[in-house]
């Protein structure tokens, strides 16, 4: 494993030169999942919910979300994303014990550097405006397993997850 990026020579935290880095397409899709009671997920599926269509809103989030990660993360560069998509589905699909939403964020840029903290920040935004939508009904809604799934482009090449769900 190479040293962190995000320190110099005296470990001082710095944000990453990347002026001399090649402009390529970079994509990265990132997952996670929001558990919840029965009726709760009923609820969404059948666009009842007082607060709207959870799942519209949450995917308008989830893309806000990818877009603000500079402003979030403090050594993130800002980029300029060609591409937001949000994606949602019934977690049963990954896991039949289970019950809630998938969420499935993919970015994509062409850069310098990558959009894996934007991938990752799309899905913790979506997730997170589902729990606030529906908190009125399931305040104990719990979110799991957020991570990247793949990463493409630039010099360190690919990355694939060994295990997807």
């Amino acid at each position: 494993m190479s040293a962190l990026t995000h320190f110099d020579a005296q470990g001082q935290a710095h944000m990453v030169d990347v002026a001399t880095k090649a402009a390529t397409h970079r994509v990265a899709i990132a997952c996670g999942r929001i558990e919840m009671q029965p009726a709760t997920l009923a609820l969404i599926e059948s666009g009842t919910a007082k607060k709207g269509d959870v799942l519209g809103i949450a995917r308008i989030a989830g893309i806000q979300g990818a877009k603000k990660t500079s402003d979030l993360i403090p050594l993130c560069h800002p980029l300029a994303l060609t591409r937001v998509a949000i994606e949602f589905e019934d977690s049963r699909a990954h896991d039949p014990g289970a019950t809630g939403i998938f969420c499935t964020a993919t970015v994509e840029t062409v850069g310098p550097t990558g959009v894996e903290m934007e991938a990752l920040t799309a899905v913790q935004v979506a997730l997170l405006t589902i729990y606030d939508m529906c908190k009125a009904v399931d305040r104990g809604m719990s979110i799991h397993g957020v991570r990247v799934l793949e990463k493409h482009g630039g010099k360190s090449g690919s990355y694939v997850a060994t295990r997807v769900g």
